[in-house]
């Protein structure tokens, strides 16, 4: 064999957008580059060409999806596979390449005095490279691939020429080789590019199409916040104007509309938390809407508690719907029969109650929902029957001890809790307490006496011991502790209620002398004290109530002092609240006020008509 007698076929194979490169191979008498072979999608491997009499080397088709290298060989900055090619004494052998499901790459190959043989390569789609081959020296090539082997043989000469294939001519010395021990001429071609990275742009392709998804959902809840905050944007324009004009104008609001108003900001509210919890990226519109919400929260809130007058008016338009109603249900019926005159006022010619009317809410104490205990009326003189004055004796928490009590001239001022007279006292005890001729009167804290205060100077006019009255829990009403004692006043004067130990804890009645609460009279009755929910007087009769169930008192007894009668009676007495503390009757208006768990209420009573 000739030293200088390598010849050195190489061609890289693009399959993919860009392949179709046609590569001349030039052999010569050194060898040692290297040639990056691209047979697919994921080839990349560089090949290194063995020329010699005897084919050894095999090629590795690196076509399919999944490339398989052989011996990886580094030549320059560059690595690869090495492919060696083997030469042997005949030439013109054709031989098919197959590197790709479909064939579509002619190769013709130049091979000493049979040079001009084609060799169809298969190859992908898309691959097209023309491979011309010259050589003077008949040398076999060998490609190994999972199908087989195939042989390209070939001729080299000492000055081969690229002219017949179509490509530009190549001098031997731009390549390197060397003859090993067997004599076969080995070298190699270094190629510029790298192995293309399919796997990494199949990845960011499919990374790019998930957050692509991922963007379309989010732009899509987007959409429909901002179509939300849209309607909210106009419900809070609405809002705001509805609160100007509360604030400029002197119209009533009742409560229901600042219920409704409340409903709306708390749905905003769900709305803006549900925004700030989504929004990814600024929140700064959404912080915004925020504060603006917790301002009108305030500011309905401020107006609410400011908008008394509303309690007024429908109270009125009760009172007016309620007098429609009966004229409505008077009407009705030509038999029906018409309810009695109302006795006049402070006046006794009639024949005790008989019916009851359905509770009428004024509002809670001032003092607030914890102060359950207490009692409430309005006071009463003979002199002055048509005294305005409203007295409220909320108790302390613990339900015992009276401390603080307020005083209001006329009605509306309760109903707006404005122009009120405050004071202390050391201290009363129990929900005992009346009013009756500008002078309170209670059971004195931890004893058994009973005290009169002037409500003018607020000072302690008398204390009195109440003769075997048992105190302190002893035998207090059911439900309602420390009401041992309990004053009432009717069209008769004033009168306490209360339970000894002689008569085994049977409610004892006695009428006072109003000044010197010297005890002027004592009726002792048959009805056991702690089984009774609570009592008043109406024209020297007792009445007792009893409870039915949470929503509902029963008036079950009487105990008439006018003739030592007592005896049972069933008048349906519905209530706000679970429990009665308190009830005061008002001779002149003959209504009860009631305190129920820290409201107070009051009725209307019916009384039945003497016969004429």
């Amino acid at each position: 064999m000739t030293q200088g007698l390598a010849f050195l076929l190489a061609s890289l194979f693009l399959f993919g957008p860009t392949s179709g490169t046609v590569v001349p191979i030039i052999s010569g008498t050194t060898s040692g580059s290297v040639v990056p072979m691209t047979y697919g999608p994921t080839s990349g491997t560089v090949v290194p060409i063995t020329s010699g009499p005897i084919s050894e080397s095999v090629v590795p088709d690196t076509s399919g999806p999944i490339s398989e290298s052989v011996v990886p060989v580094t030549s320059g900055p560059t690595s690869g596979t090495v492919v060696p090619f083997t030469s042997g004494p005949t030439s013109g052998t054709v031989v098919p390449v197959t590197s790709g499901p479909t064939s579509g790459t002619v190769v013709p190959v130049t091979s000493g005095p049979t040079s001009g043989t084609v060799v169809p390569v298969t190859s992908r789609p898309t691959s097209g490279s023309v491979v011309p081959i010259t050589s003077g020296h008949s040398l076999p090539l060998t490609f190994a691939y999972p199908e087989g082997s195939t042989t390209v043989p070939w001729e080299a000469s000492e000055a081969s020429s690229w002219a017949e294939g179509g490509a530009v001519s190549q001098p031997f010395s731009n390549f390197t080789g060397s003859v090993n021990d067997r004599g076969i001429c080995q070298c190699s071609v270094s190629m510029p590019d790298t192995t293309f990275p399919v796997v990494r742009v199949e990845r960011l392709e499919f990374t790019a199409h998930v957050l692509s998804q991922k963007f379309e959902m989010e732009l899509s809840k987007v959409k429909e916040y901002v179509q939300l905050i849209s309607v909210y944007e106009k419900k809070l324009l609405n809002l705001t104007v509805r609160v100007e004009i509360m604030e400029k104008d002197s119209i009533s609001y009742t409560e229901l509309d600042f219920e409704l108003i409340k409903l709306e900001v708390r749905e905003m509210e769900k709305l803006i938390i549900q925004l700030k919890q989504s929004f990814v990226g600024s929140t700064e519109i959404v912080n915004q809407l925020e504060v603006e919400i917790r301002n009108m929260t305030l500011l309905v809130a401020k107006l609410e508690t400011l908008d008394k007058n509303n309690v007024l008016v429908i109270r009125r338009e009760i009172l007016a719907l309620k007098q429609k109603l009966k004229e409505c249900e008077a009407s009705k019926s030509e038999h029906s029969p018409l309810l009695p005159p109302p006795p006049a006022p402070g006046n006794c010619s009639h024949g005790g109650v008989v019916n009851i009317s359905r509770p009428s809410v004024v509002q809670l104490n001032w003092r607030g929902f914890s102060y359950k205990y207490g009692a409430w009326g309005r006071a009463y003189s003979p002199e002055h029957p048509n005294e305005t004055l409203y007295w409220v004796a909320a108790l302390e928490t613990d339900g015992r001890k009276l401390e603080y009590y307020r005083l209001y001239n006329t009605f509306d001022h309760l109903l707006l809790y404005t122009q009120n007279r405050q004071s202390r006292i050391t201290y009363g005890q129990g929900s005992g307490t009346t009013v009756y001729k500008n002078n309170m009167y209670v059971n004195w804290y931890n004893t058994g006496n009973i005290a009169r205060i002037n409500l003018t100077t607020n000072v302690v006019a008398v204390t009195q011991y109440l003769p075997n009255a048992v105190y302190n829990n002893r035998f207090s009403y059911a439900n309602v502790a420390w009401q041992d004692i309990d004053f009432s006043v009717d069209e008769r004067g004033l009168w306490v209620i209360y339970a000894t130990e002689a008569n085994t804890g049977n409610i004892v009645i006695s009428l006072l002398n109003d000044t010197s609460l010297e005890v002027l009279n004592t009726w002792v009755t048959k009805q056991y004290k702690s089984s009774v929910s609570s009592t008043f007087m109406v024209c020297g009769v007792l009445y007792a109530t009893r409870t039915l169930n949470t929503r509902a008192e029963e008036i079950f007894y009487y105990y008439d002092t006018n003739t030592g009668k007592e005896g049972n009676m069933a008048i349906f007495m519905p209530k706000m609240q679970e429990t009665v503390q308190s009830i005061n009757y008002h001779p002149f208006d003959q209504k009860l006020y009631v305190y129920n768990d820290g409201y107070l209420i009051n009725y209307d009573l019916v009384f039945k008509q003497k016969p004429k």
